[in-house]
């Protein structure tokens, strides 16, 4: 069934925090349904849809930024109790809007996920898990990384608590009381969780959870071991998942799955006689979805996928067609209700283009006047700054309440920007010839009109580390700006995983000194992405990575006063070795640094890199051929006389381009990497090979692998 749904923007609130946002029960004759949205200005805005006006039903007072909105009540009852998390604090309201309840948990991190099921409430903060029952401590338990989403497993089917946990290392835990039942790694890390059909599907351990890269999974969780039911990898480079939900949309008695993902766009998947959902609609709103429901809001009988972005949009997509048949009876009365909507918008517009004015000449009246403060006009901004697995580079993403102006980047290590399709600002480079100043990017992006979120792509180097700053400038008066940091890590390529293959030849760095186990495990944050700021518990801990961009990897074991890392990459271990030695000398700590290093490592380092490198350099050769095949086909009208490499060439040359334009300087990072490991070998024997790079590069310009790896042991 093709499903036709149409857009209709019902209000605006402040800005949203992801799941903020739920549709009341219906209740009694009424078969509407009224909206309920928190934001972060701490108001609570409760409102219903009557003759296609937001009519509010009640609005709270403003207060603390309001992080999480859940729906409660007693077990097999109406879910229409409002709890809300602001600070360390959950309040609760009647579907009237009477608060009934105000819990301050004393939480020292602020709530981040909730989940409300009758008397119990989950809390998670930043690293700290808490099971409350009737608001009276019950459960407590520390999680190695940061707490994303919590949720509870339907106690009704299953007659016990068995909360589940998503954390930002890429794994599901299932607890049992205040300890840990087990763990489930996911491809990603999960952002979101939702039970699958809404109740945890028949057997009530079906949970969904949607990954920040983009990815959606169903698994079972059974009281002994997970079941992975299927999984939808993120093939269109989608941003993501930010919410999901189930909802019968079509009313074929299947519900289907919402999503709704960080770069805007809202998907439908449906389950048409396959086991894993099937993409049946898509809608792209041009700010992230933050909240996603399903119900009928704007007009009885009509279904709708409601809709919260983060600068308040409250949106649905209705199932209502817009453009009606009338009869001659009916006709007058349409037209006589869009005249009215038409005239009252007018009104309005009007009315707030005055009020413009008048608050401009107060401004401008009051900034002449010697005892004025000038206050500088606040703005949210919600960014991410992520490492791609697919491509190995950085993605970083803007997103402002108002539309942006421009973007001035600033880096004081070398990077690289990449092309994004979706991004249409106009980018101007700056050449920054002198290194001593610090400046090695600067570059604006200038926006076009109404762009609230900007993407944006970055390669950088490992062994390079540095800041990252974005100057983010929106179009409000006066001009304001704010500055995000970002930092470029030693080892940037890197990215966490949770195990890896203990069969290739290792190099080993080991670390000895007086320095206790915090100071240790901050020079690895340092050093690394994806490793938690905060102190492991225990003794000891051991960290896996594997390099996006090489598939190399590297293993950190450390404790107090010694630390192992373990690579096949053997500039990994140099890059760490100066690093440590660095971060030991600001700090005073005498280091007993020791290096055991495996001459097998180089060459199996350098037939990981070939394929990559014999598809580069096969690109770049078929690439400068297009120019040359396509005059030839030009001169001779057709392609009969070519071989058949050149007339697949000719027949794939957009493809070729566009894989080209794609990864303009994979070619100069693999040399450079090529480059990095013959001096590291060298350095590590303690002979300078500097004067031998450019004998290198000209092996490397007419490529051939033997005579490399030749090279590589022959130069010494």
């Amino acid at each position: 069934m093709e499903l036709s749904l149409n857009r209709v923007d019902y209000l605006q609130v402040g800005v949203t925090s992801q799941k903020t946002m739920k549709l009341l029960p219906a209740s009694g004759r009424k078969a509407t349904q009224k909206v309920v949205i928190g934001d972060h200005d701490g108001v609570i805005t409760c409102f219903g849809i009557k003759k296609g006006e937001a009519v509010p039903v009640f609005k709270t007072l403003p207060g603390e930024r309001i992080a999480r909105l859940e729906l409660g009540g007693a077990l097999n009852t109406l879910q229409e109790k409002i709890f809300v998390a602001a600070g360390s604090e959950v309040r609760g309201f009647t579907k009237k809007g009477k608060q009934f309840l105000s819990f301050n948990t004393n939480l020292t991190e602020n709530i981040k996920a909730m989940y409300i099921s009758g008397s119990d409430l989950f809390l998670g903060a930043s690293y700290i898990y808490n099971h409350y029952c009737d608001c009276k401590d019950q459960h407590y338990y520390l999680s190695g990384d940061k707490i994303n989403d919590v949720l509870c497993l339907p106690v009704e089917k299953l007659s016990a608590v068995i909360p589940v946990l998503a954390c930002q290392d890429r794994v599901l835990r299932v607890l049992q009381g205040s300890d840990l039942l087990y763990e489930m790694e996911v491809p990603g890390p999960p952002a979101v969780l939702a039970l699958n059909n809404g109740n945890g599907g028949d057997s009530g351990e079906e949970v969904l959870f949607g990954t920040s890269d983009g990815k959606i999974g169903l698994v079972q969780i059974t009281g002994i071991s997970p079941v992975g039911k299927w999984k939808i990898g993120n093939e269109k480079k989608r941003g993501g998942i930010l919410c999901m939900d189930s909802f019968d949309i079509l009313g074929d008695g299947v519900k289907q799955l919402l999503i709704g993902r960080d770069d805007g766009m809202l998907e439908i998947y449906s389950f048409e006689n396959s086991k894993s959902p099937v993409l049946s609609y898509e809608y792209a709103f041009s700010e992230s979805v933050t909240s996603v429901q399903g119900g009928c809001v704007g007009k009885e009988g009509y279904d709708e996928v409601i809709t919260s972005t983060y600068s308040g949009w409250v949106s649905g997509l209705t199932t209502e067609p817009i453009h009606r048949e009338c009869g001659s009876g009916d006709g007058l009365t349409m037209s006589h209700e869009m005249h009215n909507k038409i005239l009252s918008l007018r009104n309005e517009l009007e009315q707030l283009q005055i009020k413009v004015l008048q608050e401009r000449e107060k401004y401008q009246q009051s900034s002449l006047s010697s005892t004025a403060v000038l206050a500088v006009p606040t703005f949210s901004i919600n960014d991410k700054f992520t490492l791609n697995r697919d491509d190995a580079s950085y993605s970083l993403v803007l997103e402002v309440q108002a539309a942006i102006d421009t973007v001035l980047l600033q880096c004081d290590v070398p990077i690289d920007l990449k092309d994004v399709d979706k991004n249409s600002a106009v980018v101007s480079v700056v050449d920054c010839e002198s290194e001593p100043n610090g400046n090695f990017l600067l570059a604006t992006y200038r926006c076009q009109a109404n762009t609230t979120r900007l993407e944006l792509k970055i390669l950088s180097i490992e062994g390079r580390y540095g800041t990252l700053q974005a100057y983010v400038t929106p179009r409000v008066q006066p001009k304001t700006c704010q500055v995000r940091q970002y930092q470029i890590k030693p080892l940037s390529l890197h990215q966490r995983t949770h195990s890896i293959d203990h069969e290739r030849p290792m190099n080993t760095l080991t670390l000895k000194g007086q320095f206790s186990f915090a100071e240790v495990h901050s020079w690895v944050v340092f050093c690394l992405p994806e490793v938690p700021e905060k102190t492991p518990v225990g003794e000891s801990v051991s960290f896996y990575f594997q390099n996006t961009f090489l598939d190399t990897q590297l293993e950190c074991t450390y404790r107090k006063g010694e630390g192992y890392f373990r690579s096949d990459n053997i500039s990994t271990i140099s890059i760490l070795k100066d690093v440590l030695s660095k971060e030991a000398t600001k700090r005073k700590i005498n280091l007993n640094i020791s290096c055991d290093i495996n001459e097998v490592s180089v060459n199996h380092t350098l037939k990981l890199i070939h394929p990559k490198l014999e598809y580069q350099l096969m690109l770049a050769k078929k690439v400068e051929l297009i120019d040359a095949l396509k005059e030839l086909q030009a001169h001779e009208g057709n392609t009969d006389f070519l071989i058949p490499e050149y007339r697949n060439i000719l027949k794939e040359a957009e493809q070729l381009l566009k894989e080209h334009k794609k990864q303009p300087t994979s070619l100069e990072r693999l040399y450079g990497m090529i480059t990095d490991l013959f001096i590291d070998k060298f350095k590590f024997k303690g002979t300078n090979v500097k004067t031998k790079v450019p004998l290198l590069l000209e092996i490397l310009g007419s490529y051939d692998q033997n005579t490399l790896l030749a090279f590589f042991d022959s130069a010494a």
